[in-house]
């Protein structure tokens, strides 16, 4: 159990609202600025909670059957997706908080969706293809089958579409379909993350490592002995430092000068079980961690990948119990950090300055 059992939260992480939705808090995200947090459950419901109160707007229970899968956030926050296990992505207006256009794929669940960073399309991932929509739901195009399902979608900044399978990381041209780079590596990949200029791609594996390649020379390196899967990673603002799961510390690699080849990572401990989600805020060095412990910490990072904690809080009410933290999401404006979890809890505290 987190050494936090007992406590309410502290540092910089302020005591803000919290509520449910009807079961596991699968994933959520901001909307409309900050003014709306939407929640997806494994039920497959979609939940609409004001962001500073945390008054529920609006609510669709079982609205995916079989349960939700994935949700993504258009980052204008204007509008968002749903994906579930009934073989439907639904494309919902922020301001209403309704459904604004149903695609439906047949029998394949829709595992993973992600929005291109200029809000212009959102790519669908379906057993082994990806499906990519402009803005309001009309299809463009769609991949050959890959070599297995595709396990981790992310949009580079020069609006490329990278997926992520077992042996191959792939980059396709958003507007086209044409596939740009293939990356191989003998391995199942089940997370992905760019950096900011997308020059590298970093990818977690199932055999318990971090692969990376540097994209301009195809050169390729991993990181070995994590104690399980780094499912979770992500890129400071800057693509100098790559934060990853994959036990109960927070491995931070640096890409400062020649790493992170041949040097030490930042070695983040504070979570007794292993952690579970990584989101970096919007801005500066500024790390979020969420575990199995049902503790989520603010930490600040230095450009070795070193850092220290700021503020920590616990999940759910039954300190004895813990909530499995499932996501994170910081507030646009970085003031404040929603996290959901196991039991269907959806927790947000206000960030201090700091």
């Amino acid at each position: 159990m987190s050494s936090l059992s007992g406590e309410g939260p502290r540092g910089v992480l302020k005591t803000g609202w919290s509520a449910t939705v009807g079961d596991y808090a699968i994933a959520g995200g901001w909307l409309s600025g900050g003014k709306v947090l939407v929640v997806g459950d494994a039920a497959g419901g979609v939940y609409g909670f004001q962001g500073t109160s945390g008054t529920m707007c609006w609510e669709h229970p079982s609205i995916h059957t079989g349960g939700l899968l994935s949700l993504a956030v258009q980052p204008s926050g204007a509008s968002f997706a749903t994906g579930g296990q009934d073989g439907r992505m639904r494309i919902w207006s922020a301001e209403s908080g309704d459904v604004a256009k149903t695609i439906d794929f047949g029998n394949g669940w829709v595992e993973h969706l992600a929005w291109s960073l200029d809000g212009k399309y959102v790519a669908a991932s379906v057993a082994r293809r990806v499906h990519v929509f402009d803005a309001d739901g009309e299809e463009l195009w769609q991949t050959d089958d890959h070599p297995s399902t595709v396990g981790a979608l992310a949009w580079s900044s020069g609006n490329e579409l990278a997926t992520a399978c077992y042996g191959r990381v792939m980059f396709f041209g958003a507007a086209s379909g044409e596939v740009l780079q293939t990356l191989e590596w003998q391995g199942s990949l089940v997370s992905i993350a760019l950096s900011p200029d997308a020059n590298i791609v970093a990818c977690g594996s199932q055999d318990n490592s971090v692969h990376f390649w540097r994209r301009p020379t195809g050169q390729d390196s991993a990181m070995h002995g994590y104690p399980g899967k780094p499912s979770s990673l992500a890129f400071d603002d800057q693509g100098m430092l790559l934060a990853t799961s994959g036990g109960e510390a927070v491995t931070v690699w640096s890409f400062e000068g020649d790493g992170p080849e041949g040097s030490r990572p930042g070695v983040l401990n504070h979570h007794v079980r292993p952690v579970t989600s990584l989101t970096f805020a919007h801005r500066g060095r500024r790390l979020a961690s969420g575990s199995r412990d049902g503790s989520v910490v603010v930490w600040r990072l230095e450009v070795d990948g070193g850092g220290r904690p700021l503020g920590a809080a616990l999940v759910g009410g039954e300190v004895d119990v813990p909530d499995v933290v499932s996501g994170l999401a910081w507030r646009p404006d970085d003031r404040g950090l929603a996290a959901f979890d196991a039991s269907g809890g959806v927790t947000y505290w206000r960030v201090m300055d700091f």
